[in-house]
């Protein structure tokens, strides 16, 4: 109950040489309960979610009221809902503030967050890589770079939070949401995930970890599927990301996922949410729900009758925050003075969320929204030129005979729907695909070239002849003209892939689960036919997920991108022509065939067992896989012979470049030789993007911590167990080209937090004439 206070104490939560918990706690004091349940919620003012949002039945209606009345948590995604200028959101932003605080005795504004998945999801802003590109970058400074641009383009608009990044572990090539991923790896997930949480922390933007815990691994790569896994492949493939982004890259929120697992929904999964993120791994931040995931407990999980008794469960699992408008939590007050919920509970949450908002200046500032916000150039040349970097570094050559560079007399046949569609460079979360598919006609709001316009304007290039030859959405198909066009020219470039949208209105993104991973449409028909002709052939992949190329072995070449952003098809031109060297890397695994949808990480039984069965889930191209113009030989690894459970070990693997100058991306593996509990065949533990030029060595030298090696044993806890460890480096995980034994000594060692970053530096080696 709400204590009577001396002026003094009543202006502590004004003090600004308190800590923020402390006037976040002099600030709970002062409110009333329902002023206390109101920052636990939301308003979005749109009518575009009706067909996603829960049916407002009467068992969820009747606890509906005015958002506003006693003040508001948040505002939703008042610039990423509808195409409108920059002026006229913050014009919007500015009267929403004005009405939160105005109907706030006190006059708390609203935190506002947005999506800022691929850049900040509103009209006019850069359109960056997806995150599936940035993993292939494996690349983390220009990935922190990059949020940092994102952060303070968000900040400066009166922004923040952001809903991002997705820390989701690729299990199933199929979900539609793959593109919104880091790929397949833990480690890798991590360590990204990591830097573009602290760039987007260091703008002041409160980063937003999701979905937590499990969702890409539901049931038949289902979008909202339940998801069947035992703890221990949880604890060390699913949670090992997120510790890693809240204790290396600061993260100050986490949102639920829709999924459940075994049967438990992570909304409403107290283990979960206070037992792993806030007891054992001591996460002090905000919980905020998935939007509606408070009243799919009702809807869908039926494990609550109501959107009252949902609102109990999701808070007293801690959940903090409703999103993205208040529906069940409206109750609150009711289950308070019912004696079904402790106020207690809606105290802690209050105090969390208001804690951020005294962070972001919000209880200090003249003004919620800064001056001059109408004037930010959300599409600056800063974030144009990340962009492009991004876009270069993260582009896959996954095959090359030598066709490549394409010489510059040469005609070209470029040839597939992915060449003149500019939406097949962007994810699902981008502006564009995420809110103009609502807006037929409608003009994007950035310049981005298609890969036909890049092509035409790439220097060293020749004449080009452009036919569609299929649509990626339909069955429409104009194959015969493709064909003939192939026969009239000296090459042909094939681009194929997909188109991101919501629900269905794509063939990648959110909803856009496939059946198979057979290129969508008429376009494997139409890259058998162009092959078929035995023209010199080209075939670049522009998509968010990973498509079967097995049957296309008679490709000279094979280029693969993951949605590589607005500044994409300047990129990948300048791959086809020798002006861009390419060094990305594999995220995840190229399938060989379109029934093959699983990971590197899979243990003995999962691999190919000839004569036990038929079935081969053996990649076309391997996690990590990726050409360059290099001529990279791996030397040598060493390493001591012993490394103490409890200790640390220097690596170092060297490598020489007998050819053109290139970036390597040097990988380091583990491989158990046995022990208590069955492990992946090998597992990434290492990476460094090391610059080699033409004739030197380079000594890259791992420091690499036992606690790295850690697995949840039978008893379901973490440690080091001693043994003999096979230690790998190569530019894959499928060419591991040297390889070291070391023993693992002493006793077992339980380890309560998981290994950071495996730090590396370069020594430059001699180099060779």
């Amino acid at each position: 109950m709400t204590v009577e206070l001396s002026v003094v104490d009543q202006d502590r939560w004004r003090d600004p040489t308190l800590s923020a918990r402390e006037r976040a706690q002099a600030l709970v004091d002062q409110l009333t309960l329902e002023e206390k349940v109101a920052q636990l919620g939301s308003v979005w003012l749109t009518d575009s979610a009706d067909a996603f949002a829960p049916r407002l039945s009467d068992d969820l209606a009747d606890a509906v009221v005015d958002p506003f009345a006693q003040g508001l948590g948040q505002l939703t995604r008042v610039f990423g809902t509808a195409p409108i200028s920059l002026r006229e959101g913050v014009t919007k932003l500015r009267t929403l503030q004005r009405r939160v605080i105005g109907n706030q005795r006190l006059g708390i504004p609203a935190i506002v967050h947005e999506e800022c998945l691929t850049g900040l999801a509103a009209f006019g802003a850069t359109a960056f890589p997806a995150p599936l590109a940035w993993a292939a970058t494996f690349d983390d400074d220009l990935v922190r770079e990059m949020a940092r641009a994102i952060g303070d383009d968000m900040r400066a608009i009166g922004v923040h939070q952001g809903l991002a990044p997705v820390l989701d572990v690729v299990r199933d090539y199929r979900w539609g949401r793959v593109e919104e991923t880091l790929g397949e790896d833990p480690y890798l997930v991590g360590q990204l995930g990591a830097a573009y949480v602290a760039g987007l922390e260091s703008a002041g933007i409160i980063a937003t970890l999701k979905h937590f815990a499990g969702y890409a691994a539901s049931r038949g790569a289902r979008n909202h599927g339940p998801v069947s896994m035992g703890p221990r492949e949880f604890a060390d493939t699913v949670l090992p990301p997120f510790e890693t982004a809240l204790r290396q890259g600061g993260a100050r929120s986490v949102m639920t996922a829709y999924t459940d697992v075994d049967g438990i929904p992570s909304t409403g999964n107290r283990a979960l949410l206070d037992g792993v993120l806030r007891t054992e791994w001591g996460f002090d931040g905000t919980v905020v729900a998935d939007y509606w995931a408070i009243p799919f407990l009702v809807s869908m999980h039926r494990v609550a009758a109501d959107a009252a008794e949902a609102a109990a469960l999701a808070l007293r699992a801690g959940v903090d925050v409703e999103l993205p408008s208040t529906v069940a939590y409206a109750a609150l007050p009711r289950l308070v003075r019912e004696g079904l919920v402790d106020e207690s509970d809606i105290d802690r949450a209050a105090v969390r969320h208001l804690r951020h908002k005294i962070e972001a200046g919000l209880l200090d500032a003249a003004s919620a929204v800064p001056e001059g916000a109408e004037d930010v150039d959300l599409d600056s040349d800063r974030n144009r030129a990340l962009s492009l970097r991004i876009a270069e570094e993260s582009i896959v050559l996954l095959e090359d005979d030598g066709i490549l560079p394409l010489s510059g007399d040469s005609r070209v046949a470029l040839i597939g729907p992915a060449a003149a569609e500019y939406r097949s460079l962007l994810g699902c979360y981008a502006f564009p695909n995420h809110v103009l598919t609502k807006y037929p006609g409608h003009d994007p709001g950035i310049t981005i070239p298609t890969i036909e316009a890049a092509l035409r304007t790439e220097p060293g290039l020749g004449e080009v002849r452009f036919v569609r030859g299929c649509e990626i959405l339909d069955d429409a198909e104009e194959i015969a003209a493709a064909v003939q066009a192939a026969r009239e020219s000296d090459v042909a470039v094939v681009v194929v892939g997909d188109v991101a949208g919501l629900f269905g209105a794509g063939t990648s993104g959110e909803g856009c689960d496939a059946p198979d991973l057979r290129l969508p449409g008429r376009q494997h028909d139409l890259v058998r036919a162009v092959l078929a002709t035995g023209v010199p052939t080209v075939l670049v992949v522009v998509s968010g997920r990973p498509y079967a190329l097995g049957e296309y072995g008679a490709s000279r070449a094979i280029v693969q991108a993951f949605f590589p952003g607005a500044e994409g098809a300047g990129a990948i031109a300048g791959i086809l022509s020798g002006r861009v060297e390419p060094s990305g890397r594999l995220p995840v695994q190229i399938p060989r065939s379109p029934s093959a949808s699983t990971t590197y990480l899979e243990p003995p039984l999962g691999r190919h067992n000839a004569g036990i069965t038929v079935a081969d889930p053996t990649p076309l191209y391997s996690f990590g896989h990726g050409l360059t113009r290099g001529r990279v030989e791996y030397e040598s690894i060493d390493a001591p012979a012993e490394l103490p459970t409890d200790g640390a070990v220097e690596i170092a693997v060297t490598v020489r470049n007998s050819g053109a100058s290139a970036v390597e991306v040097v990988q380091l593996y583990v491989s158990f030789a046995s022990g208590p509990v069955v492990r992946p065949e090998a597992q990434l533990v290492g990476f460094a993007r090391v610059g080699i030029p033409s004739g030197a060595r380079r000594i890259v030298r791992f420091t690499l911590e036992a606690a790295r090696l850690a697995a949840t044993g039978v008893d379901g806890r973490l440690s080091v167990d001693p043994g003999t460890v096979v230690l790998a480096a190569g530019p894959s995980v499928a060419d591991r080209s040297c390889a070291t034994s070391v023993r693992i000594t002493g006793r077992r060692h339980l380890v309560l937090a998981r290994a950071g970053r495996t730090a590396w530096d370069v020594d430059h080696g001699e180099d060779e004439e």
